[in-house]
């Protein structure tokens, strides 16, 4: 049977050992030492963020920056409702409400449009949010220029969850710097990884200040353990931030090779009828995380979990797109704002039509053309019998 090909793996390019041993031998195990500091400079150079904090994983980064906007019982927060659940769960642990707004169909993120209808039925009722929260999903930067303009008209800050997008930009810019606060992941299967774990990055570097100090525990300075609100158990360790050490020193190449990816399968697939490649927004740059598709699931007479299955055969592993979270029994009865109001769903309909692709920046170019072959022989075989 053929070697298992999984959809994104860690890939280690040997330097992490390097700072990993760095703190063993000086014995800084715990979550404080040279390499927090230095992956946080990483980070801030990398992106042009004013300020960074690494966290022990997106969520919590995403937590932190709901607690810096004071969000709390009776708040409400806007979010993207094509995305992970980590992106709204700290929502609720900050006991506020959450409206879900859809997607758009060319960059398949928060659409402007919804997001201008809900806001402004907000502001009717005396009752804006707190804060928005706009996913760059799979890599593709949402389309910026209108959700900034909108966050600016109606005096909200936003959140970018750049969890999928380090490396993405839009108009040259890296996305997760355009709005108040971004979060970045480096959970296992994200381009770079620290094994687990994130970071949250701010325009204003006191609200990182205030990011380190409710991440470790809010312990006030005094020479007895003193606490005066809540914190959280939220930094990176030092271990872990020696891994991520070297994952920046090769973030460019896995990102080239994730769109060499992409590009390979965008040529090999291009004459399998009823495929369509993710869209690519003009004037950005995706690193796509991970190669998605849409199928004609009439015309090829297939779901995407039937093919999840089939590839799963032949050793294969793909993945159905994220689940609107407006669809989630967690979240039953949430209000949705629709991209189209006479429509269906964007969101809806690329869940029920998507399909990730085996995309890690490890995979040669035999697995690839293994992956290729055998999903356009699935797709094949499954339109003739609909003919």
């Amino acid at each position: 049977m053929q070697t298992p090909i999984l959809l994104s793996t860690p890939h280690m390019s040997g330097r992490e050992q390097v700072y990993v041993q760095e703190a063993f031998d000086t014995n800084w195990i715990a979550p404080l030492g040279a390499n927090v500091t230095a992956m946080e400079e990483q980070i801030k150079a990398y992106t042009n963020a004013n300020a960074a904090c690494v966290t022990s994983s997106g969520t919590a980064a995403i937590h932190l920056a709901l607690r810096l906007l004071e969000v709390g019982v009776g708040d409400t927060v806007f979010c993207a409702s094509f995305t992970f659940i980590a992106s709204a769960n700290p929502i609720k642990y900050m006991g506020a409400d959450v409206v879900f707004i859809d997607s758009e169909p060319e960059t398949w993120n928060m659409s402007p449009e919804a997001l201008g209808r809900a806001l402004q039925d907000a502001k009717e009722q005396s009752q804006l949010p707190k804060a928005v929260i706009v996913v760059h999903l799979y890599g593709q930067s949402a389309k910026m220029d209108e959700i900034v303009a909108l966050c600016e008209q109606y005096g909200v800050p936003m959140i970018e969850d750049a969890a999928e997008s380090l490396g993405s930009t839009y108009k040259g810019q890296q996305t997760g710097t355009f709005g108040d606060f971004g979060v970045y992941s480096f959970n296992g299967n994200k381009i770079i990884t620290t094994s687990g774990g994130g970071a949250l990055v701010a325009k204003d570097p006191a609200m990182i200040e205030k990011a380190v100090f409710l991440a470790t525990q809010a312990r006030e300075e005094a020479p007895h353990y003193q606490h005066e609100e809540v914190g959280y158990n939220y930094r990176m360790s030092n271990i872990s931030a020696g891994i991520g050490r070297g994952q920046m020193e090769v973030l460019g190449e896995r990102i080239a090779a994730r769109q060499h990816i992409y590009r390979y399968y965008e040529r090999s697939l291009s004459e399998v009828e009823g495929i369509t490649m993710m869209p690519e927004l003009a004037d950005t740059v995706s690193n796509h995380w991970l190669t998605t598709i849409t199928l004609d699931v009439e015309a090829l007479n297939i779901s995407p979990y039937e093919v999840m299955e089939e590839m799963k055969a032949a050793n294969i592993e793909t993945r159905v797109l994220w689940k609107p979270l407006h669809l989630q029994p967690v979240f039953e009865g949430v209000t949705f704002y629709p991209h189209d109001t006479t429509q269906p769903a964007i969101c809806e309909q690329i869940f029920k039509t998507g399909l990730c692709l085996p995309s890690g920046s490890n995979l040669t170019e035999v697995e690839l053309e293994s992956v290729t072959k055998e999903l356009s022989r699935i797709l094949v075989e499954s339109s003739s019998i609909a003919v």
